[in-house]
């Protein structure tokens, strides 16, 4: 082989080795604090991503599609079957959930003439059927929150964005409105006697409105909006509400409820009440047919607008930003919450009025009775 030839070969395969070594070299090298960082927290994220597109696809399928069909009372045999068969007992409670749930009012209630919404599938956990998304997307960090629907009578509770409970309600009448917007927990009480009424004894009182007075308790359901504004519910919902939500903390030097620091409740919507009779809920076909939109951030809804016509009297004074509730009665006109020709009524303090109808007779009798007694003789 010539000289030259030789020496090329040399090069090239000094070359070679160089290049190898180099690459060895950085093959082995140590990543950078900052590199190694990067990855973990890219890991990381990638990680928790997967967790939770895992969940969500979870929830949102935990429950099969259930067909609803109808039931009309046209007899009292047929009326007599269905107590017996969703009969408020041990041996059927699930079914009585299950059908007073659907048709959000008490057996009792259901009459001749009535029609039922019935499921193909009896299922014990409720959330089952609801009308609220069984997963709050923009929840995730938010620990607890409740949404009500007046146009479906039902609420949602939501911990961290998962539906946890569904239940029925029957809100306020069209004169007395449980009126959308945003409200928090104040106080609880396990079993309330109304301040307005003291032959209203009221289970598992959950307050969201001080002045108002707004709360969840356990009351009658005949499956309207019949309440003066409160969310009336079955006593195990109630009971279960109770225990689950969030007081608002307390300011230890003024002694009062600081706002907003309770569980969240949100009313999304109104009710239509030029529907005479039933609602919506009636006409659903499955548990797939409608689901409630839920807001993005809850902390963003407006606070709920109350006309001061439903303020006690006695109470107005501490409302904060008085002028708000003034023209509430208007702004909510203009937004078509409240109809045109209804006329809400006054809020009542029904006690004060019995006691001051028992000092007018108190009043009387005694007027009567000093005109009824002998004049006292005059001596001299």
């Amino acid at each position: 082989m010539h000289p030259t030839t030789r020496s090329n070969t040399h090069n090239s395969t000094v070359l070679i080795s160089l290049v190898a070594v180099m690459l060895l070299a950085s093959c082995s090298k140590e990543p950078s604090p900052q590199e190694t960082a990067a990855k973990l927290r890219n890991d990381s994220v990638r990680v928790a991503e997967e967790k939770r597109n895992h969940r969500v696809d979870s929830l949102k399928k935990r429950f099969p599609k259930i067909t609803y069909y109808r039931l009309p009372i046209t007899s009292k045999v047929i009326l007599d079957s269905v107590r017996r068969t969703y009969a408020k007992s041990k041996e059927t409670w699930t079914n009585y959930r299950v059908l007073t749930l659907l048709n959000r009012k008490d057996i009792q209630y259901v009459r001749l003439g009535d029609t039922l919404v019935l499921p193909d599938t009896i299922i014990e956990d409720l959330r089952a059927y609801s009308v609220f998304p069984q997963y709050w997307p923009d929840g995730d960090t938010v620990s607890k929150a409740v949404f009500i629907s007046n146009k479906w009578q039902s609420y949602a509770c939501y911990a961290n964005g998962e539906l946890v409970r569904y239940a029925a309600c029957n809100s306020g009448e069209e004169r007395k409105p449980t009126l959308p917007g945003r409200y928090a927990v104040y106080w609880r009480d396990r079993k309330r006697i109304s301040s307005l009424d003291s032959t209203w004894i009221l289970p598992f009182t959950v307050n969201f409105h001080l002045q108002a007075g707004s709360a969840f308790h356990q009351f009658d359901m005949p499956g309207r909006p019949v309440s003066h504004s409160c969310v009336r519910q079955f006593l195990s919902d109630a009971e279960w509400l109770y225990r689950w939500v969030r007081t608002a903390r307390v300011d230890t030097v003024e002694h009062r409820f600081i706002p907003w620091t309770g569980t969240p409740v949100v009313i999304v919507d109104i009710f239509d009440f030029a529907r005479r009779r039933g609602g919506p809920w009636l006409e659903l076909t499955s548990n797939t047919d409608v689901t409630v939109e839920l807001p993005k951030d809850v902390y963003a809804i407006e606070e709920a607008l109350i006309p001061i016509s439903q303020i006690p009297k006695e109470v107005r004074g501490s409302l904060r930003n008085r002028n708000r509730y003034v023209t509430a009665d208007s702004v909510l006109r203009e937004r078509g919450i409240i109809r045109e020709g209804v006329h809400l009524r006054e809020s009542i303090n029904f006690n004060k009025l019995r006691q001051e109808k028992k000092k007018r007779k108190m009043e009387a009798r005694r007027r009567t009775e000093s005109e009824q007694s002998p004049s006292t003789p005059v001596t001299n």
